[in-house]
C-alpha cells in the first residue's frame, strides 16, 4: 500500500526531527558522557518541568560557505533554544551543544539565542543560558564576532529587566566569557568547566607562565579568587538544582515581586540564644551565620558567592514567607572588615535586589575598611564607594540591624539612616562611633599621655573607660534618631518581619536622569 504524499512528508519531518535531537550524533554524545558531561538536551530535561519545553528553531542551519562548511550542516547549529517552566514559572533557555562543532558560535547560533532573549524581555521571564562552547566559529570570521556583539547588547538591555543566569558546563573562552559576565549570576561545575580570555597555550607563549586550564580558569578559581562565578557545583546535577533553587527566590521580572513561600515558622518566634551570642570581649569573633539562620524562615539561607570575600556574606532567604536579600559582615573572617572584594561582592548583590524588588536586610558588625598599600593601590576608595552607592541608590525596603561594631566610613556604607535606610535597629551590644576605643583615645588624648609619661597607661585606661561609656552603646545614635530603636536580640526576627510588613507599600523615586554614573 502506497503512502500518501502527506504521510510521506510527515515521515520526513519525524525522521529529520529525530536526527536533530541527536545533535552531532551518537559517537559525539558518547564522547561527551565520557568527559563526565551531559548533553544540551539532557541538561534542559533536568532543568525544566517535564513536558514543558517548547523548542524554537530546531531546523536552523548555518549559512557559512568558507573552508568547505557548505558541505557540513547539522540542524539546530549547535544550540538548543526555547522556553519552558521551572516549578510552573516561565523561563527562556538556550543550551549550547558541544557535540556540534564544539558548540562554537556561528551567526545563526547567535540569532537563535538573541530570539529567545528578545522574547524573554518582551514577555517578562528569566533567561537561563547553559554554556558549553569552544568560542567563536573561526570559519565564519567577523560574522561570528558580530554574533557575539548582538548577544552582548541584549545582555545589556535585559539587565535589570529580567533575571539572567549563566551555567558554565564546559569551556567558555575568549569572547564567549563576556555574556556570562554580563548576566546576574554565573554557575560553574568543578573539573569540567572553565572560563578565560586566553588559554594556557597563549599564556605560555606570551608570558612564559605554565598553567593548566583548571588553574587558569576553573570553577574553584573563579568561585574563590576572581569572584567571576557565584556558584561552584560538584557536578552538573547539583548545578542544575542550584539554578532551580535560585529561581525560587527571585521574581520573573522587574515589575513583579518574588513568589511567596508558605511556612509554619512563626513570624514572632524568639531565640534566647541571640541574647548570648555577642562575646564580652569586642575583639572576640562569633559566627554571623548563627544569627542569619536564627532569624530567617526555617533556618534556610541560600548563600551567593560563598567562597569569595568571606568577610561579608550575601544571599537569599524568606522571612514571613517573603523573599529577602541578606547582607552581613562576618566577624570570623578578617574581623568582618570591608575590603575591595567584599565591597564589590556586596554592591553587586544589593543592586540586583534593588533592580528586582527584593527587600534588603543588613546585619552590621564592621570595624572599618581594610588598610594597607595593597588595598589603596587596588582602589579600595572606588570599590568601597560602589557599596556606598548601591545602598544609597536602592529604593527597595531596607532594614538594618547593628549587632556590634559600626565604625567610621564603614558605618555609613552599611545601609545607615543617611543612605535612606528605612528602619534601623541596634542591639544593646552595638558600638556606633568614628573608631574603636583604643584608637580614639590615642588620638584624642595623645598630648595628655605624652605630658605625663609616667602615668600614661593609667590615663589611657581612664580615658578609654570614658570613651567606652560614651560610645560603646547605641544610645547616643538612638538619642539623635539615627537608630529607630534598640531591640532585644531575641526579638530580631519578629522586629524585622514587622518592619518589612510596614514597608510593603513603600514608594520612593530617584531623580530623573538618563542613567547614573556608578564609580567603576
Amino acid at each position: 500500500m502506497f503512502m500518501s504524499i502527506q504521510q510521506e512528508k510527515i515521515g520526513k519531518l519525524v525522521a529529520r526531527r529525530e536526527k536533530a535531537l541527536l545533535g552531532g550524533g551518537e559517537k559525539r554524545i558518547q564522547a561527551q558522557h565520557e568527559k563526565g558531561k551531559l548533553t544540551a538536551r539532557e541538561r534542559l530535561s533536568l532543568l525544566l518541568d517535564e513536558g514543558s519545553f517548547e523548542e524554537y528553531d530546531m531546523f536552523v542551519r548555518h549559512r557559512c560557505t568558507n573552508f568547505g562548511m557548505e558541505k557540513d550542516h547539522t540542524d539546530g547549529d549547535g544550540v538548543v533554544t526555547g522556553c519552558g517552566t521551572v516549578d510552573g514559572r516561565l523561563v527562556y533557555v538556550f543550551a549550547q551543544d558541544f557535540t556540534v562543532s564544539g558548540g562554537s558560535l556561528s551567526k545563526t547560533m547567535s540569532e537563535k539565542i538573541c530570539k529567545i532573549m528578545d522574547l524573554a524581555v518582551r514577555n517578562g521571564a528569566p533567561v537561563i543560558g547553559l554554556n558549553d562552547s569552544g568560542g567563536a566559529r573561526i570559519q565564519e570570521g567577523i560574522d561570528a564576532l558580530a554574533g557575539y556583539g548582538e548577544i552582548f547588547e541584549r545582555n545589556i538591555l535585559a539587565s535589570g529587566v529580567v533575571p539572567q543566569i549563566s551555567g558554565i558546563f564546559g569551556p567558555s573562552a575568549g569572547g564567549a566569557v563576556y555574556s556570562p559576565a554580563l548576566t546576574d549570576f554565573t554557575l560553574m561545575v568543578e573539573n569540567t568547566s572553565y572560563m578565560f580570555l586566553t588559554g594556557p597555550a597563549v599564556v605560555k607563549s606570551v608570558t612564559g607562565e605554565d598553567v593548566t586550564q583548571e588553574q587558569l580558569g576553573g570553577a574553584s578559581v573563579h568561585a574563590s579568587k576572581s569572584g567571576v562565578a557565584h556558584f561552584a557545583a560538584r557536578d552538573e546535577q547539583e548545578g542544575i538544582a542550584t539554578i532551580k533553587k535560585l529561581l525560587s527566590f527571585i521574581p520573573q521580572n522587574n515589575l513583579e515581586t518574588a513568589p511567596e513561600r508558605p511556612t509554619n515558622d512563626p513570624y514572632n518566634r524568639v531565640d534566647d540564644a541571640l541574647n548570648e551570642i555577642i562575646p564580652d570581649s569586642p575583639n572576640k569573633a562569633y559566627d554571623v551565620y548563627s544569627v542569619i539562620r536564627s532569624i530567617v524562615d526555617d533556618g534556610d539561607f541560600f548563600e551567593i558567592h560563598k567562597d569569595f570575600a568571606k568577610n561579608i556574606i550575601v544571599g537569599f532567604a524568606h522571612m514571613g514567607g517573603r523573599s529577602v536579600g541578606i547582607v552581613a559582615n562576618q566577624p570570623k573572617v578578617l574581623a568582618g572588615v570591608l575590603d575591595i572584594n567584599a565591597s564589590r561582592k556586596a554592591a553587586r548583590f544589593v543592586r540586583f535586589c534593588d533592580a528586582f524588588n527584593i527587600p534588603l536586610v543588613t546585619l552590621v558588625d564592621v570595624p572599618g575598611f581594610l588598610c594597607g598599600t595593597q588595598q589603596e593601590y587596588g582602589a579600595i576608595i572606588t570599590n568601597g564607594a560602589k557599596l556606598l552607592y548601591a545602598y544609597g541608590e536602592a529604593t527597595v525596603p531596607k532594614v538594618t540591624v547593628t549587632l556590634r561594631k559600626s565604625y567610621g566610613g564603614a558605618h555609613i556604607v552599611m545601609s545607615c539612616k543617611q543612605l535612606r535606610g528605612d528602619i534601623n535597629y541596634a542591639w544593646p551590644s552595638s558600638e556606633i562611633a568614628v573608631m574603636g576605643a583604643d584608637g580614639a583615645v590615642k588620638v584624642l588624648y595623645a598630648k595628655e599621655m605624652k605630658s605625663d609619661p609616667e602615668h600614661s597607661e593609667e590615663i589611657f585606661q581612664k580615658r578609654k573607660e570614658e570613651y567606652v561609656e560614651l560610645f560603646s552603646n547605641p544610645y547616643q545614635a538612638a538619642e539623635k534618631g539615627y537608630i529607630d530603636d534598640v531591640i532585644e536580640p531575641r526579638n530580631t526576627r519578629f522586629r524585622i518581619i514587622r518592619a518589612l510588613c510596614q514597608l510593603e507599600g513603600k514608594r520612593q523615586e530617584l531623580p530623573a536622569k538618563k542613567h547614573d554614573n556608578l564609580p567603576l
